[in-house]
C-alpha cells in the first residue's frame, strides 16, 4: 500500500481526473482541480437522472424531478420576482425537500442562496433579512410566525410559503402555486455567471454581537465537494477503506443536521449529486425514528453533532434495530470525545467513524480523518485537504514547528470570499493577504495530523493558571451519563475566575461523585467548582455550537437568585 501523500500525488498528477494546478482567483493564489465543474449549476445539470434523490416521510423525488421543480422555481424567481445575478434569496425552514429545491433554483441562476438559521427568533430573522437585503424568502409556517412577530420586518420582501397551515400573509404565494403556474417540463433560465461569482451566504455564530454573513463563491463550494472525493479515493489507495463494488446498490445518507449548517449543506446534501446518493431527511431529530429509517432505507452514511451521534449510539446499544447497513458515521459542528469514537467502532458492526475540521468560512473543509486513522488518533481532526493550507502561528505571527501550540490559520480554494458588509471583520480576520485566523488553538504532529486544543479566547484563568475549556469538556463527556458539556469562567474574588460547567445528562448526577470521576482525568485546579445539570440538550447558536455565553449568563442569574 502507498502512503497518503503518495496517493494524493498519484491522484492529482498531470492528466489525472483530479489533477491539481495553481491559479489566481479573487486576488488569491490557490491550488485548484483543473477539471472541476465551473459552478453548482453544472453539477446539478450533469447529474440529472431517474435515481431517487430526496426522501421525506412518504415522499420520494428523483434527481430529474428535483431538477424540473427547481427549473420552475428558478423561472418564477426571474420572471415573477425579478431576481437577478447576485440578488439574495433567503431560505428558512426545516429540512423539507422544498429547502433543497429552492436552494438549487437560486444557485442555478446566479443568485446568492442565504441559508438562514431556522432556530432564529423574530429579531434575529429581522436582522438577517435586512442585513443580507433578501429579495425573496422561502419559509415554512414556524418561520412565517416568527417573521410576523418581528418588530420591524423588511419592507418589500416577497414571500413564498412552504407547507403553510394558516392563511397566507398578504402578498405571499405558496410553493405549490408557484409550481402549478408552470406545469410540464420547465427550462432553467439562462444566466451568465462563473466560478468566482457568489453562491451562498451563511451566518456565523454571533457569539458576540450580531452574526456575520460569510459569502462564498461557486468555486469554493465545488472545491469542497471535490476535496472530499479526493480524500475518499486516497483512502481506498492507502487501504484505509475498501473500494466500492462496481455493482453496489445506491448509497443512502441520513440527514441528521440542519441544512443551514455547512456539515448538513455541504458534507451531506451537496455531496449527494455526483455520487447519485439518496438523501433521507426527518421533520426533527429522533434517534428511534432514525434507527427505523436506517433499517427501512438501508442507510449507508450518517453525520451529526456529538449529542445526536450519542443518541444513536445509545439506541444501537439497546438493540432491536438492524443498523448493519451503516458504513460511515461522520461528525460535524463540534469535536467528538475520544470515548465516542471508540463507542462507534464497538457498537456499529460495519460503520467507520469519521470527522474533520472546517468552518463556515472554509465551506467545511480544512482537514479530515476516518476509519483506522481516527481510531488510532481519536483526538485529532485529521490531515490537511489537498486544496487548502494550514499553519500554526504564535501571537506575533511566526510559524511554529510541529507539536507547538498556537493559532490555526487556513487558506485555499475553499475559503469564503468575505464577510458581507463587514470590512472591519474582514480586516481583522485575514492576515498576510489571504491567511484566515480561525481563532482555534491547535498543533500539528510530525505526521501532519491536526489537534484542535481550544479556542483562543475560550480559557479560564484561575489563579494565574490557564485552563482550556475544551479539555475539561472532553473529560466531562467521558462520564457515561453525560452527553454534552459546556465549560466557562465564573468570576471569583480570590482567584480571578473559577471553573463552571453546565452538562446535559441522561440521569441524575451526583456532583461530588462527578468531581471524583474528573479528578482521575484532570489536574485538581481544572475540576469545575460549579456544576449545573440539565436533562435536555444544551442550547446552541447558529452554527450548531453550544451557546456558551448564554449558559454563562444563566449561571450568573442562578447565583444572583440564590
Amino acid at each position: 500500500m502507498v502512503t497518503r501523500n503518495e496517493a494524493l500525488a498519484q491522484l492529482t498528477a498531470e492528466g489525472q481526473p483530479m489533477e491539481i494546478v495553481e491559479t489566481t482567483a479573487l486576488g488569491r493564489h490557490i491550488r485548484v482541480f483543473k477539471n472541476a465543474p465551473a459552478t453548482l449549476r453544472d453539477i446539478y445539470e450533469a447529474t440529472r437522472s431517474d435515481a431517487t434523490f430526496l426522501v421525506y416521510e412518504d415522499e420520494r423525488l428523483t434527481y430529474e424531478q428535483v431538477w424540473q421543480k427547481s427549473c420552475a422555481i428558478a423561472a418564477a424567481l426571474v420572471e415573477d420576482f425579478g431576481v437577478q445575478k447576485g440578488d439574495r434569496v433567503a431560505i428558512s425552514m426545516r429540512n423539507y425537500p422544498e429547502w433543497i429545491i429552492a436552494f438549487q433554483a437560486a444557485t442555478a441562476i446566479g443568485a446568492i442562496a442565504v441559508a438562514m438559521n431556522a432556530l432564529w427568533q423574530p429579531h434575529e430573522m429581522e436582522f438577517g433579512l435586512i442585513n443580507c437585503g433578501a429579495n425573496v424568502l422561502f419559509a415554512d409556517q414556524e418561520r412565517l410566525d416568527r417573521l410576523a412577530a418581528a418588530p420591524n420586518p423588511p419592507a418589500g420582501l416577497k414571500l413564498v410559503t412552504v407547507r403553510a397551515t394558516k392563511p397566507l400573509p398578504a402578498g405571499a404565494v405558496s410553493f405549490e402555486d408557484v409550481l402549478a403556474r408552470r406545469p410540464g417540463l420547465a427550462v432553467m433560465p439562462a444566466v451568465d455567471f462563473g466560478p468566482d461569482d457568489d453562491a451562498i451566504m451563511l451566518y456565523t455564530s454571533g457569539s458576540t454581537g450580531h452574526p456575520k454573513g460569510a459569502v462564498s463563491t461557486h468555486r469554493a463550494l465545488v472545491h469542497a465537494l471535490l476535496s472530499w472525493e479526493l480524500d475518499g479515493q486516497a483512502a481506498v489507495l492507502t487501504g484505509l477503506v475498501p473500494a466500492p463494488a462496481a455493482d453496489a446498490p445506491q448509497t443512502v445518507a441520513l440527514l441528521g443536521i440542519p441544512l443551514f449548517h455547512v456539515t448538513g449543506m455541504h458534507a451531506v446534501y451537496l455531496t449527494c449529486y455526483r455520487f447519485q446518493r439518496r438523501l433521507v431527511s426527518m421533520y426533527k431529530w429522533d434517534a428511534e425514528q432514525a434507527a427505523r429509517l436506517i433499517e427501512r432505507e438501508k442507510i449507508t452514511s450518517f453525520a451529526g453533532p456529538p449529542a445526536v451521534t450519542g443518541d444513536l449510539v445509545e439506541v444501537a446499544r439497546k438493540g432491536g434495530h438492524d443498523l448493519s447497513s451503516l458504513v460511515s458515521l461522520g461528525g460535524g459542528g463540534a469535536s467528538r470525545a475520544p470515548e465516542q469514537v471508540r463507542a462507534i467502532d464497538q457498537v456499529f458492526p460495519n460503520a467507520r467513524p469519521g470527522t474533520g475540521w472546517g468552518m463556515t468560512e472554509t465551506n467545511a473543509i480544512g482537514c479530515g480523518i476516518a476509519a483506522g486513522d481516527y481510531l488510532t488518533h481519536p483526538e485529532s481532526s485529521g490531515r490537511c485537504s489537498a486544496v487548502m493550507q494550514l499553519r500554526v502561528v504564535d501571537p506575533d505571527g511566526n510559524v511554529l514547528p510541529a507539536m507547538e501550540r498556537g493559532e490555526l490559520q487556513v487558506r485555499g480554494a475553499g475559503m469564503m470570499r468575505e464577510y458581507w458588509k463587514r470590512p472591519d471583520a474582514n480586516a481583522d480576520s485575514f492576515v498576510d493577504g489571504d491567511w484566515f485566523k480561525s481563532g482555534d488553538v491547535a498543533y500539528l504532529d510530525h505526521d501532519g495530523f491536526v489537534y484542535i486544543v481550544d479556542r483562543i479566547k475560550d480559557l479560564v484563568i484561575r489563579g494565574g493558571e490557564n485552563i482550556g475549556c475544551g479539555a475539561v469538556e472532553a473529560a466531562l463527556v467521558e462520564h457515561p451519563d453525560i452527553l454534552e458539556s459546556c465549560v466557562y469562567g465564573v468570576p471569583d474574588e480570590r482567584l480571578g475566575e473559577e471553573v463552571g460547567a453546565t452538562v446535559y445528562a441522561t440521569a441524575d448526577v451526583d456532583h461530588d461523585a462527578l468531581r471524583s470521576f474528573l479528578g482521575e482525568r484532570l489536574a485538581k485546579f481544572q475540576v469545575p467548582r460549579y456544576i449545573h445539570v440539565e436533562r435536555a440538550p444544551l442550547p446552541r447558536i447558529a452554527t450548531g455550537k453550544i451557546a456558551k455565553r448564554q449558559l454563562r449568563a444563566e449561571h450568573a442569574e442562578r447565583v444572583k437568585g440564590s
